[in-house]
């Protein structure tokens, strides 16, 4: 098949500066943003026993899209590695979650970061392209600098995807590519790394982040309509794959129905304790987690009812075990496609036959099984990734239940000496297991010390 690869003209204007729903707050120190439109024809895709891969192309069709791009201002600070995200258009706008888990880690490492507007909703704010002006997206929060923007549907998201690849890697000659996606752009690249990586050979890595059961279509129905069947991972992904999931995917999205165990190129990483949603993206969201102190953190990470500006009724789920995971999911996803060790085997969630099937829980609440993390080995409050709120959007964000004095006491009868000792000892357990880093982990101990007054 055709390979083309754009060539990147700058974008500017309007309102003078990009859009990322998902980043509210100023650029970390030493890191410069660029943005870029690319354009071409890109193709729409069919299952085709006849074609190499099982893939053909069906349609063809013009587009305009745009790559944001965020680098070390020292070219020496260039570790070598781009994270290519596809941006979560779940809000039916462009928001680069990817980048909110992960930048901490990004920015330490000295990583280069890319969003791709692939998917129609995020350039127009509607599922199809509109007949007239589009109604939101980024051609209506800023018409000046985004006019150019032309999306011909998601049917042709894959080949954009791949051909803004291309053009990340021309930017950055010899670097490897590692492509993620949270949630929707989860859903969207499963469907990638099954059928289209294989034809397209673009990406050296993948981060497949909170993904549900289902995976996206090449196709879309008409009208459109989601197809809840489970798709597994293939078993012979050409790179390395690392899966990374919470309580909430596993079992509220239904990827236990998808389930494939780990291979020579697949990792599977099912977070204990975890949720689709938790209050670390809001502070992340308004915050350069560079510079947040501990202390500061702690604060900004209890418990509360409120998220990504909704009420959901219930205490969501407020330990940061997902991001500190999700650093380290990077860090040894980019050594293993570098051709350095694969990242550790992870049990799964400890899993309960239903229907509907449920986690099994120790005697405290929480889940076993799973990556361990300190909040899940030295806990001070059952948390999960299991909503009592059944909406649509509430069931996505887990719950935290602090324990009372009593249940504390009986834990750590010497009080928050005992709590930080064993918090510290699991940390440095996950830690020399691979599955949070080295570099995080006084962090993590500080933030516990930080919080822990708060749950007596």
């Amino acid at each position: 098949m055709d390979a083309p690869r754009p060539e990147p003209r700058p974008c500017d204007g309007g309102r003078g500066r990009p859009f990322d729903a998902g980043r509210a707050a100023p650029l970390p120190d030493g890191y410069t943003e660029r943005e870029y439109l690319l354009g071409g024809t890109a193709a729409a895709y069919r299952t085709d026993s006849a074609e190499p891969g099982g893939i053909g192309v069906r349609a063809h069709a013009p587009y305009t899209t745009r790559v944001l791009i965020r680098t070390p201002e020292a070219p020496e600070r260039f570790n070598g590695t781009v994270v290519v995200e596809w941006f979560n258009v779940s809000g039916f706008v462009d928001a680069g979650v990817e980048w909110l888990y992960t930048h901490s880690e990004l920015v330490r490492g000295g990583y280069a970061w890319a969003g791709v507007s692939a998917q129609c909703a995020g350039v127009t704010g509607s599922a199809l392209p509109p007949e007239g002006a589009a109604p939101g997206g980024l051609k209506a929060w800023d018409p000046d600098r985004y006019a150019a923007l032309h999306h011909p549907g998601d049917d042709c998201s894959y080949d954009i995807f791949s051909q803004a690849g291309r053009t990340v890697a021309g930017l950055f000659p010899g670097a490897r590519l590692i492509a993620a996606g949270v949630s929707l752009a989860a859903h969207r690249l499963s469907a990638y790394v099954n059928a289209i990586d294989p034809i397209a050979g673009v990406y050296d890595g993948y981060l497949i982040h909170s993904r549900m059961g289902a995976a996206a279509p090449l196709t879309l129905p008409d009208p459109p309509r989601f197809d809840p069947r489970p798709v597994p991972f293939r078993d012979d992904p050409r790179v390395p794959v690392l899966a990374l999931l919470t309580e909430t995917e596993v079992i509220t999205l239904d990827y236990l129905s998808a389930r494939r165990p780990d291979g020579p190129r697949l990792r599977v990483w099912e977070i204990a304790g975890a949720a689709h949603i938790d209050t670390y993206v809001d502070v992340a969201a308004a915050n350069d987690m560079t510079q947040m102190d501990p202390a500061r953190l702690a604060a900004a990470l209890a418990p509360r009812e409120r998220a990504i500006g909704m009420d959901v009724g219930h205490t969501v789920n407020a330990a940061p075990q997902h991001h500190y995971v999700a650093n380290a999911a990077v860090h040894r996803l980019a050594r293993w496609a570098a051709g350095g060790p694969p990242p550790p085997h992870a049990a799964p969630l400890a899993t309960r036959p239903g229907p509907p099937p449920e986690l099994s829980r120790d005697g405290l609440g929480n889940a076993l099984g799973g990556v361990r993390t300190p909040w899940m080995e030295a806990p001070a409050a059952v948390l999960t990734g299991i909503s009592p709120n059944d909406g649509l959007l509430e069931r996505l964000f887990g719950q935290t239940v602090p324990f009372g004095a009593d249940v504390l006491a009986r834990l750590y009868p010497g009080g928050a000496g005992d709590y930080l000792a064993a918090f510290g000892a699991a940390t440095d357990a996950a830690v020399a297991e691979g599955f949070l880093l080295a570099a995080d982990g006084e962090e993590i101990k500080a933030l516990a010390a930080a919080a822990y007054p708060a749950a007596e």
